[in-house]
């Protein structure tokens, strides 16, 4: 706001007695009208009278003309100030709120210092969710919560809050448009296929002609299909998701190798559908849920680099090899004036011990240590050394208290509790929203 420094000086003339000399043949004079007494000079005067009734009016006609400027100067800085102030709180409304209610960000919203868009926290929104999932022919069975029988839906109202911006509203008819022509590809695990399907079911909420977005190939959405595309035909783009858990590529065994050996991950090569990729305009990548032993040592898949078996090397340092390699890719491949890429952190589950999953009704007040993971400390330590700029979809904390949000039993195998993946609408939606955040700042800049 612009300071208002006002300096105001008054010549002030000492008032003394106003004298009007009377003619010098007074005498002469046989008539004193009322006006030229009030004003004559005392030693004018002719009758007997003492001067201060005279001499109390000046002062008194002096010190009002003093108030009635000061009053005047006060009122003055008054209407200034409120002119000022209805000049700048606009501007800081819309600094602050950052949209205009259609994904058209303030430049001053987009500076990661003066909003951290994942400092924030979760409060109840009754303009959610954004779609139904049973009327989006994209969403798994296995992720339909409500259509699988869960009985209350206070998880689905939910939105998250920065704590100096705001994540712009989704707006569908906007963002369809700014989408024309353009190719979304997610890479990653189940859940980035997840997070694949939430954005096709909330572009398709605007859409009259439902039978204008379809999967390029004819396919049903599964677990296990390597590639999947939804076309929105009216607009010209799609929205495309490859399996690919752990980045880089499945090795095959060496006859040498030990007996415990079955498989091996090559960390040193990126997944060799890596060429279908690269012509995106906008790539989103994940792994993370796979670098468990569950996935790997335990049913016998090992770590390769070269031709070399790395039987020793744990899961923490097999997987900054991994990003070690992707980042090489992304340098050496990507040309950044066509290609934007993010790489969305490690999204926490919520088992407890001995894997019991307890979904709650509300999310959880406290985080329990799931707002910080090793694996998302890696991502951002890669991404920060390397020259072709990525942004970093960091969920891991703000996702760590949506205890609520998992599918549960509530799948499409009741008998398998799920605490790992999460129910649509829900969750998902909101990393969606901070997607769409990034993607349209880098218009704007």
């Amino acid at each position: 706001m612009s300071n208002f420094t006002k300096s105001s000086s008054f010549n002030r003339r000492a008032l003394t007695s106003l004298a009007i000399e009377s003619p010098r043949n007074s005498s002469s004079s046989a008539f004193t009208s009322p006006i030229s007494s009030a004003f004559a000079s005392p030693r004018t005067q002719n009758f007997g009278g003492s001067p201060r009734p005279y001499t109390n009016r000046l002062k008194e006609i002096s010190y009002l003309f003093q108030v009635l400027i000061i009053a005047g100067t006060i009122v003055s800085f008054l209407i200034i100030i409120a002119g000022g102030y209805l000049y700048v709180v606009p501007s800081l409304g819309q600094t602050f709120l950052g949209y205009n209610g259609a994904l058209q960000f303030n430049s001053s919203v987009v500076k990661d210092k003066e909003c951290d868009i994942f400092d924030g926290n979760w409060v109840v929104d009754d303009n959610y969710p954004i779609y139904i999932a049973s009327e989006c022919p994209f969403v798994e069975k296995g992720f339909n919560c409500l259509g699988n029988g869960r009985g209350h839906e206070e998880y689905l109202k939910w939105r998250w809050k920065p704590k100096h911006c705001n994540v712009p509203r989704f707006e569908v008819r906007n963002v369809v448009e700014r989408l024309r022509g353009k190719r979304i590809v997610f890479v990653g695990d189940s859940m980035s296929r997840t997070q694949w399907e939430s954005l096709v079911c909330m572009l398709m909420t605007g859409l009259e002609d439902k039978r204008s977005v379809y999967e390029v190939n004819g396919n049903n959405i599964t677990k296990r299909i390597r590639f999947l595309g939804v076309r929105f035909s009216s607009y010209n783009f799609t929205v495309e998701f490859y399996r690919s858990v752990f980045l880089v590529q499945p090795g095959k065994l060496r006859w040498h190798a030990p007996k415990r050996v079955k498989s091996t991950l090559k960390l040193d090569v990126l997944d060799v559908i890596n060429h279908e990729w690269s012509s995106a305009d906008f790539l989103i990548f994940n792994t993370g849920q796979w670098w468990v032993p569950g996935k790997l040592f335990e049913t016998g898949c090992y770590f390769q680099v070269g031709n070399s078996l790395r039987l020793g090397m744990s899961i923490p340092t097999g997987y900054r090899v991994a990003l070690e390699t992707w980042a090489s890719w992304i340098e050496n491949t990507i040309d950044p004036n066509k290609t934007r890429v993010l790489f969305r952190t490690f999204e926490p589950s919520h088992w407890s011990d001995h894997r019991s999953c307890n979904v709650t009704k509300y999310p959880a007040p406290d985080t329990e240590g799931r707002d910080r993971s090793i694996f998302t400390e890696m991502i951002k330590e890669v991404v920060k050394n390397m020259t072709i700029p990525v942004s970093l979809l960091d969920v891991t904390s703000m996702s760590a208290f949506r205890s609520d949000g998992h599918v549960g039993l509530w799948s499409d195998n009741p008998l398998v509790p799920d605490c790992s993946h999460w129910c649509l609408p829900g969750v998902p939606d909101i990393w969606n929203e901070i997607l769409l955040f990034f993607l349209f700042r880098q218009q704007v800049q």
